[in-house]
């Protein structure tokens, strides 16, 4: 009989015998048997029975996938397909054979951000929350407890401007999407009201602004409180000046007018410029948040900023303005000053038209009380008396006073409310523009402060229910979110994102549970207890076709150099406490075809054995896919693994072989839900037979 969850071999009949398991674990990475487990995609068989056949296959540790969302389909199951009665059937398969579950939560998330084609929906953000706390339920139910793992990949993002890829001194600059990407790179800004995407700063694109007014070292102005200053050589913020010398408000600053060509200057602005200019607008932010905690500047006026998004903030250094905000602010700015110079020309002419059309009724009025005191017979005297006709004769269609003050009145009331709408038509567009500023957000940031939400409102879910288990005595490990790093050119893929991802997550989750009444130090427990990650070995392989090699190595020294920054990433995620669930499977370094460890070019052992070193105790889940298609069934791909981990279970024993060791009968027995004749025999005391797993025959 073989026993995998304890990792130790006993000897079968047929004359096989397999070699001892010494520590109960693979001989070379420090794995037992019953440390690896499996995935099942749920559908479109009946999953029960399915479930069943895995089991006597010889998997201890079982994840189920969801691979549908919403209303649930055959191709495409959920969660809420499963019923009481099956949800209980699938909690008995696991108490008679010993065996844990995990949950994977629908493959059809990418992110809690909520991120659509248009920008950011909280509609979308709230169904993926949905979807996440219906798996929540399901591992309740079936696992009690374990890791729920969620796809991350919150928006699309450049690599070759990455923070990580900037600043990380040991990898700088080694990954690039394709070339060029530097001057294509596409920074996506949002209003932070809707989520909606305001518009897409290029790099490689200028973007043209006046060149604004300000106080030239050794200028005289006037400052706010009216008091005399000179403007000096170095000063950390540009003094905007108006064309008289008062000092101005950055919202309201003009721009320079050149008297030699008689015309204002416009500048092109590349994104070395952007990037300067971002800087200042930090430093403006955080001056007016300082005073503003200060009390320098009321409500009112720090509401009036452009800054006012920075309220809610903790410390001023968590403000920042990017360059694409800069980019997005220009062109709004230049945008807001075009209307208002409109909006001061239609509104000139609206205080002429305003008072001609006083005259005109007051002419009117005067013209009418003639007229109606004028007999028909003499009224032609009144229509000589207006100089409309040659020489002062009276054409025969002459008017009357009364009709061609009435004719020219409608002129000017036409003026009038021209002007008048389009002048306010022009103040409201500058006004819509002032306010967008002053909503203006990075899709980066604004998709991570919505991310750690979702994140931190599904784990409150994992931490009702799992306290709900517990009172009942059936909690056999807490309910964790455990995001995955999924494909690299998305968001969380990368492991100093997941790193960022899992830990401002943690701190909102932390800080919702303060909220509710929870100590601090209790709250950043339970953050770290029931927010984690899942690491999984193929999507991080997955970087390969993105790295930089060096030109002057070879093929082999440069994957070895991948190689290294791939375990010392890992090492990074394990001692940032983030780790708390392993996928397992390989491919070539391009596309996510789930080969079975060992099958592809992922240094999978090496990640193992450092996981193992650092004193990862997880689970492991092997995720079948190719072999679904190109070998016997998918769990040909957990025998894979055992072999690549050097299992004894594959060994011929202390002596010399009585018969067929495990690598010959593998394709006859492992993967098929029939039994092999070679349980039977001396195994079979009684009529009621039963697999060597303990699981009875139907």
């Amino acid at each position: 009989m073989v026993e995998f969850g304890s990792g130790y071999l006993m000897p079968m009949d047929r004359d096989y015998e397999p070699s001892p398991a010494g520590d109960h674990a693979t001989n070379d990475v420090g794995v037992a048997l019953g440390d690896l487990g499996m995935s099942l995609g749920l559908g479109p068989v009946p999953n029960v029975q399915a479930v069943g056949a895995r089991l006597r296959a010889g998997s201890k540790q079982l994840e189920f996938v969801f691979t549908g969302a919403g209303k649930g389909s055959a191709q495409g199951q959920t969660p809420e397909q499963y019923g009481l009665k099956q949800r209980q059937a699938l909690v008995e398969l696991g108490q008679a054979n010993k065996v844990d579950f995990t949950t994977h939560a629908t493959v059809g998330v990418y992110g809690l951000a909520g991120q659509t084609q248009q920008g950011f929906s909280k509609e979308q953000k709230n169904m993926s929350v949905q979807e996440i706390k219906r798996a929540i339920e399901f591992a309740a139910d079936v696992g009690k407890g374990g890791p729920v793992v969620v796809h991350t990949g919150e928006f699309h993002r450049p690599l070759v401007d990455a923070e990580w890829n900037e600043t990380d001194e040991q990898w700088k600059g080694k990954f690039k999407m394709y070339e060029d990407e530097e001057g294509r790179t596409v920074y996506k800004v949002v209003d932070e009201r809707t989520g909606a995407v305001i518009q897409e700063a290029r790099k490689n694109r200028k973007v043209s602004r006046p060149e604004w007014n300000v106080a030239q070292p050794g200028q005289e102005y006037v400052d706010f409180d009216g008091t005399q200053k000179v403007a000096r050589e170095g000063e950390p913020l540009s003094v905007y000046v108006d064309y008289f010398g008062k000092r101005l408000h950055p919202e309201e600053r003009v721009p320079k007018f050149d008297k030699e060509k008689g015309q204002f200057v416009v500048n092109e602005l590349e994104w070395k410029d952007l990037v300067h200019e971002s800087k200042e607008m930090t430093e403006r932010a955080r001056e007016i948040w300082r005073d503003w905690k200060s009390g320098k500047v009321n409500e009112k006026e720090f509401s009036q900023s452009y800054w006012v998004r920075f309220k809610n903030v903790n410390n001023e250094k968590d403000i920042e303005v990017r360059p694409e905000e800069a980019y997005i602010i220009s062109t709004l700015e230049t945008n807001a000053a075009n209307s208002r110079g409109w909006a001061h020309y239609y509104g000139a002419g609206f205080d002429e038209a305003v008072e001609s059309v006083k005259k005109l009724r007051r002419a009117l009025e005067f013209y009418q009380k003639i007229e109606d005191a004028t007999s028909e017979e003499e009224k032609w005297k009144l229509k000589r008396q207006i100089p409309t006709g040659l020489q002062g004769l009276v054409p025969e269609d002459a008017k009357l006073p009364t009709e061609i003050i009435k004719k020219q009145l409608l002129r000017e009331e036409g003026h009038m409310k021209q002007a008048q709408e389009a002048s306010a038509s022009q103040w409201a567009q500058a006004a819509e523009a002032r306010e967008t500023i002053r909503h203006v957000q990075s899709a980066e940031t604004y998709a991570l402060k919505e991310a750690y939400d979702a994140y931190a409102e599904a784990a409150i879910k994992a931490i009702s229910d799992s306290d709900k288990l517990a009172k009942e005595g059936k909690l056999k490990r807490p309910l964790a979110i455990a995001m995955e790093n999924l494909f690299p050119e998305t968001y969380g893929a990368h492991p100093d994102e997941m790193i960022a991802l899992v830990q401002g997550s943690r701190a909102r989750l932390a800080e919702l549970l303060k909220q509710r009444g929870m100590a601090e130090e209790d709250a950043r427990k339970k953050a770290q207890q029931h927010i984690t990650s899942t690491f999984d070995t193929g999507h991080l392989n997955m970087w390969r076709k993105y790295w930089k090699g060096d030109p002057d190595k070879s093929m082999a020294e440069n994957d070895g150099q991948f190689n290294q920054w791939m375990l010392d990433k890992i090492g990074k995620m394990v001692d940032a406490g983030i780790l708390g669930h392993v996928h397992l499977d390989d491919n070539y370094g391009y596309q996510d075809d789930h080969l079975a460890p060992g099958e592809g070019n992922a240094p999978i052992k090496e990640m193992v054995k450092l996981l193992k070193e650092k004193g990862y105790k997880g689970s492991m889940i092997v995720e079948p896919g190719a072999d679904y298609y190109t070998d016997t069934s998918g769990f040909n791909s957990v025998m894979k693994t055992w072999r690549l981990f050097g299992s004894p279970v594959y060994g011929a024993g202390g002596g010399a072989p009585k018969g067929r060791n495990w690598g010959q009968v593998g394709y006859g027995f492992f993967g098929q839900n029939q039994p092999p004749y070679f349980v039977f025999g001396g195994y079979s005391p009684s009529e009621e037979w039963t697999l060597w797993s303990g699981v009875p025959l139907e």
